[in-house]
């Protein structure tokens, strides 16, 4: 009873904390210019403050300082926490070049490999755990930090959607985590997803207040670690298949994205309209409803990593396969997978001019 009070507590503490400092931020952003503006790829079209990451950050400082969780590599990880705040920040004021945004992603996993903390084994239904020699394990450990990192930031282009998809894969998280007694990765769940919270309140649709890079990035890499910590760290689970379902919408949406750029002749790097949620927009559905529909596809694929952690590879897999069904038929019937009509933001001259004007100041 004592640990779930303090479990309750520190959400709350991470909640409120996340909650009232995003009311300074929001000022603190729009005297600083850190402004979301209007573009032809964006769905929005009024000037919105950025930086409210730096909320998500707090919270979650918060909620950690009052539990205390004892993790590995616990400097390793908390400085490479900080590093990709400030990298973050620092792209929501300076609009950093790519390089030297993913300069400091480098920086924060290369902490984390050197502290040890690496993915020493995956476990492949059929096939079973595979160890994995230091070569491929710290490149694996590599590119899974700097791709979920990126994923969730990717997924950043809706009011509230990177917020409440990192909320539902962090509890999706905490549930396996708590059952498979990995208390240190619950403890920071809860903090993460108390300060995610309190965020959304402003968040979400319509927001006032964006999390910028700098909430996007730090969320990235805190369920990235998260799951290196719990998931990839537990033999009883298909080590390989859980995170990967537990991040589903983020991951293969950077994927298509990857791939649908290198198709176009497009740098990997370029930003555009194509993603998931721009496509639902596109057949007809609303902001607010396109943002809960990607949360429930989020929810379906947290619930099957529970499942398949807990239940018979095959049934899991049956299951699945029915899952994935029925969100292709849904996007048939949408007009998704067609890609639907090309999404275009109507933006009015008075936007346009405000626009400019608030740029040119």
């Amino acid at each position: 009873m004592f640990e779930i009070i303090n479990l309750l507590i520190a959400l709350f503490l991470s909640f409120l904390t996340s909650y009232l400092l995003t009311f300074p931020v929001r000022k603190l952003a729009v005297k600083w210019k850190v402004m979301d503006y209007p573009e032809l790829r964006k769905i929005h079209t009024q000037i919105t403050p950025r930086m409210g990451g730096v909320s998500i950050f707090a919270g979650t400082v918060v909620g950690v300082l009052y539990l205390q969780p004892e993790i590995p590599h616990f400097w390793a990880v908390y400085l490479g926490a900080t590093i990709i705040m400030i990298t973050g920040l620092l792209d929501d004021r300076y609009q950093l070049r790519p390089l030297a945004k993913l300069s400091g992603q480098i920086v924060a996993a290369a902490l984390l490999l050197f502290s040890g903390l690496l993915i020493e084994n995956i476990t492949i239904p059929l096939f079973g755990m595979i160890h994995l020699n230091l070569f491929f394990s710290a490149l694996i450990t590599f590119f899974w930090i700097i791709g979920i990192t990126n994923a969730i930031n990717l997924i950043d282009g809706l009011d509230g959607l990177a917020t409440g998809v990192s909320t539902i894969a962090l509890i999706s998280i905490t549930i396996m985590a708590f059952i498979d007694s990995q208390i240190a990765v619950v403890l920071l769940c809860f903090a993460l997803i108390g300060s995610n919270l309190g965020f959304l309140i402003h968040n979400f649709f319509p927001a006032k207040i964006y999390m910028g890079d700098t909430g996007s990035l730090f969320l990235g890499y805190s369920v990235a670690v998260l799951s290196m910590l719990g998931l990839f760290k537990s033999l009883t689970f298909f080590s390989f298949v859980i995170p990967i379902l537990v991040l589903a919408v983020p991951i293969f949406d950077t994927l298509f994205s990857i791939i649908r750029r290198l198709i176009n002749k497009r740098p990997v790097m370029e930003a555009d309209n194509q993603h998931i949620h721009y496509q639902l927009i596109a057949t007809g559905f609303s902001h607010r409803t396109t943002v809960l529909i990607i949360y429930l596809f989020s929810a379906v694929f947290g619930a099957l990593a529970i499942l398949f952690s807990y239940t018979p590879f095959l049934l899991t897999l049956g299951i699945t396969v029915f899952v994935v069904f029925i969100l292709h038929l849904f996007a048939e019937m949408t007009g998704v997978v067609k890609g639907g009509k090309k999404p275009v933001i109507d933006t009015v001259k008075s936007t346009a001019k405000a626009v400019k004007k608030e740029k040119k100041q």
